[in-house]
């Protein structure tokens, strides 16, 4: 007869996982991931069993995060803004700048009624365009989320039913940039965090490289690949006055001002960040249709 598995409490494992990975905060969502107790739960439950599964289950991710992997894939979800999303290599990891752009797409058509279109290009886990659909009017309210990449669009469709009734207002196309949206959407909003890291910069991260897609990260020799395309489509997809809303690199500011000038977007300026660095880049359609 086989022995049986020592017990093992989850204050152990917890003390385990922290001096194993050296991080106290790791190990704790580690353990609340494991357990399915948050916050003060798991803090209350500390003296409990858990369970062979459950113990296996933080070995297994203590092993993951060891290997270098990022905490966000390790737990297999991450906050963003005021959802929750499910996330995993086949999407980038959701950033605090994110956030921001988020939160310009969601002012800029929240002052757009009754009615209005919100597209987000390239949605990776759906971080953008669902936090539009959830933080905007119910009522009202059509977001489009657009990816040239199956997989990530099957993490973002994953990802709906976080947001409960709001996820009727949304609909999911597989494509290339405005290429996935059937001909006749047209909106209000065109937001998107495209791929604007160089190809060779020194200034990302290896483990960025090595852990996430690199499809969503690089935009060609100058970063601004992505930008282009986008810019150069967007006026036919944008009604009079609509926005165009781009997350950029911290050097690109100025050059994709330019982008959006040249092509006709009155209005164009360069906000920033938290940290004081050029994030994003908003401009308006102006009365002329597309070139």
């Amino acid at each position: 007869m086989a022995d049986a598995e020592p017990v093992r409490r989850w204050r152990s494992l917890l003390a385990t996982a922290t001096e194993s990975i050296g991080d106290a905060q790791h190990a704790r969502w580690i353990c609340e991931e494991a357990s399915g107790l948050t916050g003060a739960e798991l803090t209350a439950n500390l003296d409990d069993e858990a369970t062979a599964r459950a113990a296996r289950y933080v070995d297994l991710m203590v092993e993951r995060r060891l290997a270098g992997e990022p905490i966000q894939y390790v737990i297999g979800s991450w906050p963003f803004r005021h959802i929750d999303l499910a996330i995993d290599r086949r999407v980038l990891i959701p950033r605090p700048e994110t956030e921001m752009v988020a939160g310009v797409a969601i002012e800029l058509a929240r002052a757009v009624g009754p009615e209005r279109v919100v597209v987000d290009l390239g949605t990776g886990s759906g971080a953008i365009g669902l936090s539009c659909a959830f933080e905007l009017p119910i009522d009202g309210t059509s977001v489009w989320l657009t990816d040239a990449s199956s997989d990530a669009l099957d993490v973002a469709t994953a990802n709906l039913v976080g947001i409960g009734r709001a996820a009727r207002n949304v609909r999911v196309a597989l494509g290339e940039w405005f290429d996935a949206l059937p001909p006749e959407v047209i909106a209000d909003v065109v937001v998107a965090n495209p791929p604007y890291v160089s190809v060779g910069s020194p200034a990302i991260e290896p483990s960025v490289v090595e852990w996430e897609p690199t499809i969503a990260l690089f935009g060609g020799v100058d970063g601004l690949e992505c930008h282009r395309t986008i810019v150069r489509h967007a006026p036919g997809r944008l009604r009079p006055g609509g926005w165009l809303v781009l997350e950029i690199g911290a050097d690109q500011g100025q050059a994709v001002a330019r982008l959006l000038a040249d092509a006709g977007f009155g209005e164009v300026a360069v906000r920033r960040d938290h940290a004081g660095l050029d994030r994003i880049v908003v401009g308006r359609r102006g009365d002329v249709s597309g070139r």
